[in-house]
């Protein structure tokens, strides 16, 4: 359990991954579906062999696990009859809209109407339309660069796809802006809670996600506090000015103190 800036973050620690291991090999695929629940995912590369970034990422991927994307923006509606009708909000260049009708005929789709917010490519539409891939952010990891110089790294980053943070486990380097990137990146925010009457717990924030509001800390702290609430107090960057009176669904941020007020 990773305690950072008043959060506690579960850590899973996989054992290595082999070439191979999405199709089974070495229970790769029960190893690999623990990922499918996490928030982040770490990449751990050795600074003596970067070159397994490829074999992580392609093995992830084909579990179905899509590292630092997005599902794709688009709706896709069955209908009866028209055939497929495709309304275009940006202009496809990755590829033809006879391709993605296509695609959609494999998948049994014979009448539908589409709506395309973003450039796709013919992957992105599958993984939409079989729909059971999972998304999630990475951070990459380049470990032991406590034995090699300068020089040694400088080369060995060429080699590596994706932006990375050097590390050494062992000699705690770069280990707090690891655990900085992991809180900032799973966009935690702290909420001091202030009784009516009484003192700020400064010492154990309650945490949230960014743009969660009153409800949320609500919901969060019982589940009958909702029913509960009459309003609630908030000083900190939310507000105008301090002890502002909000309801339920104020956008609370980092380091708001807040009062809930219930009803008698």
């Amino acid at each position: 359990m990773l305690e950072h800036r008043g959060a506690k973050i579960q850590m899973l620690d996989l054992p290595g991954i082999i070439q191979g291991a999405s199709s089974g090999k070495g229970l790769g695929r029960r190893i690999l579906s623990v990922a499918r629940s996490a928030d982040i995912v770490l990449l751990v590369l050795d600074v003596f062999q970067p070159y397994h970034e490829d074999v992580l990422i392609k093995e992830l991927n084909n579990i179905g696990i899509r590292l630092n994307q997005k599902p794709p923006n688009i709706v896709i509606e069955k209908s009866t009859t028209g055939g497929i009708a495709v309304a275009q909000q940006v202009k496809l260049k990755k590829m033809s809209e006879k391709l993605l009708k296509d695609i959609l005929n494999v998948y049994g789709y014979t009448s539908a109407r589409v709506v395309i917010r973003e450039d796709i490519d013919s992957d992105q539409l599958v993984d939409f339309i079989t729909g059971n891939k999972t998304y999630a952010k990475a951070i990459t990891l380049l470990n032991k660069i406590d034995l090699v110089d300068e020089k040694f790294l400088k080369s060995v980053s060429k080699k590596i796809k994706t932006k990375f943070i050097p590390v050494s486990a062992d000699a705690d380097i770069n280990v707090s802006k690891l655990r900085d990137q992991i809180y900032d990146e799973l966009k935690f925010i702290r909420i001091y809670l202030r009784p009516k009457g009484g003192e700020t717990d400064f010492k154990e924030p309650l945490i949230i996600r960014k743009d969660n509001s009153v409800l949320d800390v609500c919901n969060k702290l019982h589940r009958k506090m909702k029913k509960d609430f009459r309003f609630g107090h908030v000083w900190g960057k939310s507000v105008k000015f301090g002890g502002q009176r909000v309801g339920l669904h104020h956008i609370l941020q980092d380091e708001d103190v807040l009062t809930i007020i219930k009803k008698k």
